[in-house]
């Protein structure tokens, strides 16, 4: 029996664990307790296996977009500044994903020069099509909307097919040899045919929805369904007030009707108002194996209040899609962190990567701050070596590699070389949420040559620093956070850990300094010589 139940621990998804059980009650008990042993298995599965946590995919992965091929399912986000752009990730069961790259990994697929928090990569779309992954998206601010392809999901992509109807959040759509676009020019919502294989529009563009009246009629996907051409898309801006309305027509050029139970989707009602959850919207239907419908969709979560630091995550929530009938989500209940239904057999993922020491190639999770200037990241000696170039706050290509703060509660630490600093160079830890909203820890050489500890924060004109300990030889730097505030800590290497400030995370959230994105944590430098890190250490408690 003791191994039966060391199997059970190994059980990874639904499907092993019930079969376990049966055997397992077939093998030990007599019938009565059989019987009531079966009662208990039937709770099991109407309760643990019906329940997931939101987000699927947690901190800044805003706008997503799916599709599915055969049993795997492909998931896109919207990147803005940050190099490689367009993140993708591979799931089984649309609870647990794993990324598998960037879409946009060349500075000829993504040129990115002056782009903020507020522009560079919007909305993207994924869509599969005989064979070929399509992606289209718009650059805002250096180019308007454009297409890439490819035959893998990993790459590479194709270079960029640029697009002539404009408007931002472009969908695809294909049917009987035919490719449309969608987009939303002048707040409405435009359909056009192109050509797939050149980028070239073939038809007029022909209004079809404005939508219910709420502002920024954004993000359309084209669906169909029983003889119906469904048209789904957010409203109210990507705040309080974000919604998924939809409406439908029996001809793909409309004229369209819109659903009289809309909004289809948002917590920004008497139901959803005391939920973490809010702005909830911007999503795209995808049907399952199994028959099923889900929908992904951006939100975010409060903390300490109404506000919101790691951005916009990616969020998952079923669809009962009845035929010739409208889509109802989640039972048109709001959306929480703990949902109930019935999930596909989950399929964990392996834990993630939470130590690196710079003898490896850099994952996918890791982005730069626009185009990088390559020679200023450089690996040495199992060190990597940070060149200044600019500053954070300055915007102009800043020497910084991150990734995203995906948790509330994490621990951020990294080690520096006081003796690899030049005169006038700072470098260290940065919670980072745009050029002019930042936390920064650091070690700071000054003109006499003293290297000191250093704390410092921009919020956009309030701007304060707190110097530490003046140090030598290698220190270890340490940010920790537990969702209300950030805490900055630094030790030499064999010593305990000094604290030197603590900070409430609202000084770096969306509502405070702005921007369309979320908390990324990484290393900078800037002013003076370079640099040299020992290591990169990220976990979530």
């Amino acid at each position: 029996m003791n191994n039966d139940l060391f199997l059970l621990k190994k059980c990874a998804n639904y499907l092993e664990v019930k079969y376990f059980l049966s055997n397992f009650a077939t093998k030990y008990m007599p019938k009565m307790k059989k019987l009531l042993f079966f009662i208990v298995v039937m709770l099991f599965e109407t309760t643990l296996w019906a329940q997931y946590r939101n987000p699927v995919i947690a901190g800044y992965h805003p706008d997503p977009s799916i599709c599915r091929v055969g049993e795997d399912f492909y998931l896109v986000n919207s990147s803005f500044l940050y190099f490689p752009g367009v993140p993708i990730y591979h799931s089984k069961d649309l609870v647990n994903w794993e990324l598998i790259g960037n879409v946009l990994d060349r500075e000829s697929q993504l040129p990115l020069k002056g782009a903020t928090s507020w522009l560079g990569i919007y909305a993207p779309t994924i869509r599969y099509h005989e064979g070929t992954y399509y992606m289209i998206t718009t650059n805002v601010g250096n180019g308007g909307n454009f297409m890439v392809t490819s035959r893998d999901p990993k790459g590479p992509w194709s270079e960029p097919l640029w697009l002539e109807q404009q408007g931002i959040d472009p969908s695809l759509w294909f049917e009987n040899g035919k490719c449309y676009m969608v987009s939303n020019p002048d707040n409405t919502i435009m359909l056009c045919e192109i050509d797939p294989k050149t980028g070239k529009q073939l038809t007029k563009s022909k209004p079809l929805w404005q939508g219910t009246g709420g502002r920024y009629p954004e993000g359309p996907h084209i669906y169909k369904k029983d003889g119906w051409y469904y048209l789904l898309i957010s409203e109210g801006g990507t705040e309080m007030a974000h919604k998924l309305t939809i409406a439908r027509s029996r001809s793909i050029e409309g004229p369209y009707e819109a659903n009289p139970a809309n909004p289809i989707l948002t917590n920004c009602n008497m139901k959803g108002q005391t939920m973490q959850i809010q702005g909830t919207g911007h999503g795209d239907f995808v049907e399952a194996p199994d028959g099923s419908w889900w929908l992904v969709f951006l939100a975010y979560r409060n903390f300490g209040g109404a506000y919101h630091h790691l951005g916009r995550e990616t969020y998952l929530a079923p669809v009962e899609w009845k035929a010739g009938e409208w889509p109802v989500v989640n039972n048109g209940e709001p959306i929480d962190t703990l949902m109930q239904a019935k999930t596909l057999p989950l399929i964990p993922m392996q834990a993630k990567q939470t130590y690196y020491d710079f003898k490896s190639p850099f994952g996918p999770e890791w982005v730069y701050i626009q185009n990088p200037i390559a020679q200023n990241y450089q690996k040495k000696d199992g060190r990597l070596v940070l060149i200044p170039h600019g500053t954070l706050t300055d915007n102009n290509r800043p020497t910084f590699i991150g990734r995203r703060q995906e948790s509330d509660k994490v621990l951020v630490e990294t080690e520096v070389d006081a003796a690899t600093l030049g005169t006038g160079c700072e470098a260290g830890l940065t919670v980072y949420q745009i050029n002019d909203g930042h936390y920064d820890l650091a070690l700071a050489k000054d003109l006499s040559g003293k290297v000191a500890v250093i704390m410092k924060f921009q919020a956009k004109s309030l701007a304060k620093a707190v110097a530490g300990d003046v140090v030598t030889g290698k220190v270890k730097l340490r940010i920790t956070s537990d969702g209300d505030m950030y805490r900055f800590e630094y030790a030499t290497v064999d010593g305990a850990f000094t604290s030197l400030a603590e900070h409430n995370c609202q000084m770096v959230s969306t509502e405070v300094v702005g921007g369309f994105t979320g908390v990324m944590v990484g290393m900078y430098a800037e002013g003076g010589a370079g640099a040299s890190f020992g290591y990169f250490r990220y976990e979530e408690k």
